[in-house]
């Protein structure tokens, strides 16, 4: 099991490389002049050959990228954002709690929402249960989150008035927010818990426990339960990206001050420092859960185990004959 660790650990790192030369190289290619950009469209030719080799946009493309790479991963600066010269790092380390908070809390919504929904679904196949789950899942997958928040927001918040329609300075600016980053994965969840749990409740085993006269709820939740969760766990993974991916549109509408919003600012301003480092610090973190997932998946499925376990067995009897045979040479 630890050589599977560190085998996903050691997969996390090209993949965050990978995403940080795509965007560089998204970013180098966008049309207009950074320094028209920063200094305005009045500026002279001068101060343009200036603020380029001050930026070091002057150089090739291949060595602005090792530059970029070498000041992202070695040095870990992110460097300052090209409109009001503050440092990048300094700004998502502010704004990044928002965003985890936010994520997080879809998530578990998600998790104990669409779980739950989907084995009632499932253990009641084909009837009134499982036809309005299925009808608002499909709903909820349907509903765009931009719309869904300002449906939410005019009727909780301006015609109600129940609820803040921006700013998370108090607890309850966060329910609309999270209510709308969680409704379209919980829908997919449920979903995917209803078909998970459908094939596990028609395996031969299932119907081994029925013949043995075994409770119902016992069927249900101690042998039909775990190995539908199987699957259901390798979605958790992507649950939390589509999390992550809502913010850019959740935390505009909301008001949040958040990595979400920092990104959108900093496309809308053609930002680069902005827009490399946001989708950096984003993309590290959905690699750091689905490694978590990947994790909890290797103790919960015992196919990973016996595989790692067996490979284990292996290379322990290869050294006892290699010790053998040498000993006998």
């Amino acid at each position: 099991m630890i050589r599977y660790f560190i085998k996903r650990i050691l997969m996390l790192i090209p993949v965050v490389i990978a995403v940080a030369i795509v965007i560089f190289t998204l970013m180098y290619f966008v049309p207009g002049d950074p320094a028209e950009i920063i200094l305005g469209a009045q500026v002279t030719q001068e101060q343009k050959d200036a603020l380029h080799e001050q930026l070091g946009l002057d150089q090739p493309y291949i060595v602005q990228l090792g530059r970029y790479l070498y000041d992202t991963f070695i040095r870990f600066d992110l460097g300052t954002s090209w409109i009001n010269s503050k440092s990048v790092s300094a700004e998502l380390g502010a704004r990044l709690p928002k965003t985890m908070i936010f994520a997080i809390a879809a998530m578990v919504i998600q998790v104990l929402l669409g779980v739950p929904l989907g084995i009632f679904a499932a253990t009641h196949h084909n009837k009134f249960g499982d036809q309005l789950t299925m009808v608002i899942a499909l709903a909820g997958v349907s509903i765009p989150s931009f719309w869904l928040a300002l449906m939410l927001m005019l009727l909780f918040g301006v015609r109600l008035k129940w609820l803040p329609v921006y700013g998370v300075e108090q607890w309850q600016g966060w329910i609309l927010p999270v209510i709308c980053g969680s409704l379209g994965v919980l829908a997919q969840m449920a979903r995917q818990a209803r078909s998970s749990m459908l094939e596990v409740i028609r395996s031969d085993y299932i119907d081994t426990a029925r013949a043995k006269g075994l409770p119902r709820r016992t069927i249900i939740y101690k042998y039909a339960l775990p190995n539908g969760l199987i699957p259901i766990v390798q979605t958790l993974g992507n649950a939390f990206g589509t999390s992550l991916g809502g913010t850019l549109i959740i935390e505009t509408v909301f008001s949040i001050p958040g990595v979400g919003m920092y990104l959108q600012q900093g496309i809308a301003t053609r930002d680069r420092p902005i827009v490399r480092s946001s989708v950096v610090i984003l993309s590290i973190l959905f690699s750091l859960i689905m490694l978590l997932v990947d994790l909890a998946f290797a103790f919960i499925d015992p196919r990973i185990k016996a595989q790692y376990a067996r490979g284990g067995r292996l290379k322990k009897k290869r050294a006892k004959y290699n010790t053998r045979g040498k000993e006998a040479a």
